[in-house]
């Protein structure tokens, strides 16, 4: 079972779903790959459940608050072995520091004991990633530092970046 939530924030509203033992996904209403199918609304939920959304509120408190949560709500998030590989550098991410999607396939393609990986398939994975902001896919840019895609919207990035104290050009 689905369970749903919602949270006001700053940038607008932000829809988080969860298994009931962790949070499964986390995106800004409206946004590019927003999932169908969701149940609308919230939605009596477990304690459990009720559980991960709060602890979730409370990171995003904590992060729109300008400070740097000490603690991570349990996550989840569904997708291949290689996005999930992606995901898990996203999280390794220090806030307030950024890398390249050719970065991150230099990092894929070493663990792989590949010669290369596509930054454009890092994309791909960046871009489908379910629970944004606490994975942070904002933290990711172009090889030139420009910013460059995201799902939310690239003034909601901008905002994030500037949030953790990343100077923008």
């Amino acid at each position: 079972m689905t369970y749903v939530s919602h949270y006001d924030s700053p940038l607008g509203g932000i829809t988080m779903a969860s298994d009931g033992a962790a949070l499964t996904g986390l995106w800004f209403d409206g946004q590019k790959y927003f999932p169908e199918g969701l149940p609308a609304g919230d939605h009596a939920c477990t304690q459990a459940a009720g559980r991960v959304f709060a602890q979730a509120a409370e990171w995003l408190d904590v992060f729109f608050s300008g400070r740097e949560p000490d603690f991570t709500p349990p996550l989840h998030p569904e997708g291949s072995d290689f996005r999930k590989a992606v995901w898990r550098i996203l999280l390794s991410i220090p806030r307030g520091q950024t890398l390249t999607y050719g970065e991150i396939a230099e990092r894929i393609a070493g663990e792989r004991g590949l010669p290369r990986m596509s930054a454009q398939a890092v994309g791909g994975a960046v871009g489908h990633n379910p629970v944004s902001i606490i994975i942070p896919c904002h933290r990711v840019i172009g090889s030139d530092g420009s910013l460059t895609g995201y799902a939310g919207g690239l003034e909601r990035k901008r905002s994030l970046l500037e949030l953790e104290g990343v100077l923008l050009s």
